[in-house]
């Protein structure tokens, strides 16, 4: 390689600089008018220092310049993509495009100079540049010997250069082909524990460039049971929140990972990106029940149980080997919790309809009786919202809500329609699991509640003292029963997952589209994921009963596509002791 074909390179990579920094001109006012000077300015001092000085003027002084704009030109046309991309405006595809290719091609070319002006190879293109090289040398074992300052200042600087060049070479292989994640929570339990870190790779994911569309195609074709890193849905996908995203791993990495800016309106820690298991494709219809998920597709209407699923989803974390059990911090319930857990969903599953018709009939009937022997003075007609009929509400104010029927003039009636009115239309369910066992669920709840506050009406007609109250078994066994209901109902959309998507209104199946997943965590009891929204509501527990009960819920499940995919897990490299691949060794 010889002096002239190195500066007609030197010309090429700065023609295609100048032409990137005219791709990114922008007539709006906000934060990406600074592109184009951006990019500009570096450009020109680019082409100041090696077309003017070094080739023009043969100032050979001008070689480690040259060399450090190079060095520095992708990651400085990189940013100014970013500033570009960052404004109010967006920018169309093909500009994109254009963009990144002119961006390649000055890369490509910078790359191709750099390797020439490697003082490796420096003294094989002249002999004038292999007697500058050698002056060098020779100058600065001089200064080293005549001024220890001087060098110690030149060491420090080349230090930083060093790093900062090590973070911009660093975030572009975290965009495009590896990046290295710690577990930041239990969701994936007993796969990953905190501080667990895995190796993702990216590039068969189809990585774009930050904030466009533009990038490597799609390779990679998720299966269930894939461990996946991911954008986490619940949080904005606007410009702003990504130009954030974008600076705040930037800062994160110049930081050596001390400072962390990605955070939320309120200052919160993102849970962004998120780890979770890919437990639904495309072209599926999910439902789960029990701890057990079901799928169907077109081909196959019938849900069907994914067996596939038990080798991962944990729910009983007492179950877990000891090795891994002393590493978990959060075991969201006992062994004595989850076998009662276990006792309610049996109870539900054998629920006699027709005898739990006959005795919600009977506790109706009853309390009628005693509604008519109270006092004859009864004020106006009452009705009771959605959060009073909530299951705690009707458990710990039972009190209060039998004072209130027995004292209304339509007390007696409430009461009646609240237990029997779900008797005059028994719904068929077709299959759908998850909407006939909230149904008997609700009964369940409905049965017991009924009982309750028969029993408090039955006290209270016989003139007990409140003490007396107090000490009743019936009602204390009553109180206990409650207990274990309140308990599952807390836990049932953490349990169960209605079915996703939901059919049509005409009744007709939806199902995953294309190019879309459906992530869980492996510890299902202590898993915010894509079966939740980050929003908590009020919801009747059945459709299928005017009366139902109602009870806080943030069951909103969602589908990721594949653009907000990052990679899967490939390997887990700390702790040394279970370093691995990941898939099913947690258990």
């Amino acid at each position: 390689m010889n002096i002239k074909k190195i500066q007609t390179l030197s010309f090429a990579c700065c023609i295609f600089a100048a032409l990137f920094s005219l791709s990114l001109f922008s007539f709006n006012a906000d934060i990406s008018l600074i592109a184009f000077p951006v990019s500009t300015i570096f450009t020109v001092f680019l082409a100041f220092f090696m077309l003017k000085k070094l080739f023009s003027d043969s100032n050979l002084a001008f070689i480690a310049v040259s060399r450090e704009f190079l060095q520095y030109l992708p990651y400085v046309l990189l940013v100014s993509f970013v500033f570009r991309r960052a404004g109010n405006s967006g920018t169309p595809f093909v500009l994109d495009l254009i963009s990144v290719i002119l961006w390649l091609f000055a890369c490509i070319f910078s790359l191709v100079i750099l390797h020439y002006l490697n003082p490796k190879y420096i003294s094989k293109i002249s002999k004038e540049w292999s007697n500058y090289l050698e002056l060098k040398k020779a100058e600065r074992k001089n200064s080293a010997n005549k001024s220890f300052l001087k060098s110690g200042i030149r060491e420090l600087l080349s230090w930083i250069d060093a790093l900062v060049q090590a973070v911009f070479m660093v975030l572009l292989l975290n965009i495009f082909i590896v990046q290295l994640y710690e577990i930041p929570s239990e969701s994936m339990v007993p796969e990953f524990l905190i501080k667990d870190r895995v190796v993702v790779f990216k590039t068969l994911s189809g990585p774009k460039f930050p904030l466009s569309e533009v990038g490597l195609p799609y390779i990679k074709k998720y299966n269930r049971g894939d461990i996946v890193v991911f954008r986490n849905p619940h949080y904005a996908a606007d410009r702003k929140s990504e130009v954030r995203t974008f600076l705040s791993q930037l800062v994160y990495m110049c930081t050596l990972t001390k400072v962390n800016l990605n955070v939320d309106e309120n200052g919160n820690q993102k849970a962004d990106p998120l780890v979770k298991r890919v437990c639904g494709v495309e072209g599926e219809q999910l439902m789960m029940q029990d701890g057990i998920l079901y799928a169907r597709t077109k081909k196959s209407p019938d849900f069907k149980v994914v067996e596939s699923d038990s080798k991962w989803a944990t729910w009983n974390l007492n179950a877990v080997k000891p090795s891994l059990k002393k590493g978990i911090r959060d075991l969201p319930l006992t062994e004595s919790d989850y076998a009662d857990l276990l006792s309610v969903e049996e109870e539900r599953r054998n629920l006699n309809l027709k005898e739990t018709s006959s005795e919600c009939k009977k506790i109706s009937d009853n309390f009628a009786s005693i509604w008519k022997r109270t006092s004859n003075t009864k004020s106006g007609k009452l009705s009771f919202s959605d959060e009073q009929l909530s299951v705690y509400s009707l458990f710990i104010n039972s009190n209060y809500f039998t004072a209130s029927l027995l004292s209304s003039q339509n007390g007696s009636d409430w009461f009646t329609a609240f237990m029997t009115d779900w008797i005059l239309k028994i719904p068929e369910f077709n299959g759908d699991l998850y909407s006939e066992a909230n149904y008997r669920l609700n009964l369940m709840i409905k049965l017991l509640a009924g009982k309750m506050i028969l029993r408090n009406a039955e006290l209270y007609i016989s003139s007990l003292q409140n003490d007396v109250w107090q000490r009743d078994s019936i009602q204390n066994e009553n109180l206990q029963k409650a207990q274990k209901l309140y308990t599952y109902v807390m836990l049932l959309d953490l349990r169960n997952m209605p079915v996703f998507p939901a059919n049509a209104d005409d009744g007709s199946a939806r199902y995953i589209p294309k190019n879309c997943y459906f992530m869980m965590g492996d510890n299902r009891f202590n898993s915010l994921d894509m079966r939740h929204s980050y929003d908590r509501w009020n919801t009747k527990l059945t459709v299928f009963d005017a009366y139902s009960v109602t009870y806080t819920t943030d069951m909103q499940p969602q589908y990721v596509n594949r653009s907000r995919m990052l990679g899967s897990t490939s390997y887990r490299f700390w702790p040394v002791s279970r370093a691995g691949i990941p898939g099913n060794t947690g258990r």
